[in-house]
């Protein structure tokens, strides 16, 4: 029977999937001397990503986008398809921002650049595990508990009590589109569009316009790009 001492460890399970040998390797080292952090795996493509997130079922997937095979953004929507448990973490070169509630939609949790440091990265492993959405450098916030709080308000006319142009900036934003963007596309003035913003946030809780994209994409009240 073996000693207390050599018990399992405890802590958040990761499966590491990268085509790249050495930058998974460095990685799993780095991982596992956090006492909170155990490395179950590691995958070499899309196809033993998808295999062993499966078989292994981690509590965080770190999941790089450019992989031979299926790539991360296809391995993460047949995962979000399966309903699997797992939470996914993007790991990648580059991902422009309008981008964002795109990957999101398809049930990844965070988005953390692959020149980012360790520390960055574990804050966003911690923080996905919580249940939080972590883009780029920081926290997003539980916008599932937030969403839940304002379903009720406002009717199926008028969702969230806002107005057509309201909702249409809020297309507009959920698209990548800028202020000064928004307002050319609107034939209005720029303090308009931020006055509208402000309304915005105020009737959907939300605090900024990440926020604001993913809380439309959930709500419905924008499609996703195919």
């Amino acid at each position: 029977m073996p000693s207390p001492d050599q018990a399992p460890r405890s802590g958040i399970r990761v499966l590491i999937a990268d085509d790249h040998t050495m930058l998974r390797q460095g990685l799993r080292l780095l991982l596992e001397e956090e006492s909170d952090v155990i490395v179950v795996g590691e995958a070499r493509d899309g196809a033993d990503a998808l295999a062993m997130t499966h078989q292994l079922t981690p509590d965080v997937l770190l999941l790089d986008v450019a992989m031979p095979g299926l790539s991360g953004l296809d391995v993460a929507r047949q995962l979000h398809d399966a309903k699997c448990p797992t939470r996914v973490i993007v790991v990648s070169a580059a991902v422009a921002r309008a981008e964002v509630p795109r990957i999101l939609k398809l049930g990844v949790r965070g988005i953390v650049a692959k020149e980012s440091a360790i520390e960055l990265l574990l804050k966003a492993v911690r923080a996905v595990h919580a249940g939080e959405y972590w883009v780029g450098r920081e926290v997003v916030g539980d916008l599932v508990q937030a969403m839940g709080r304002r379903e009720t308000r406002g009717g199926s006319k008028r969702p969230f009590g806002l107005t057509p142009r309201e909702l249409e900036i809020v297309r507009l934003v959920a698209g990548g589109m800028s202020n000064k963007d928004i307002a050319q596309r609107c034939s209005v003035r720029e303090d308009t569009v931020k006055h509208h913003l402000s309304s915005i946030f105020d009737k959907t809780g939300v605090s900024n316009r990440l926020e604001l994209a993913l809380f439309a994409l959930h709500n419905s009240l924008v499609e996703p790009e195919a």
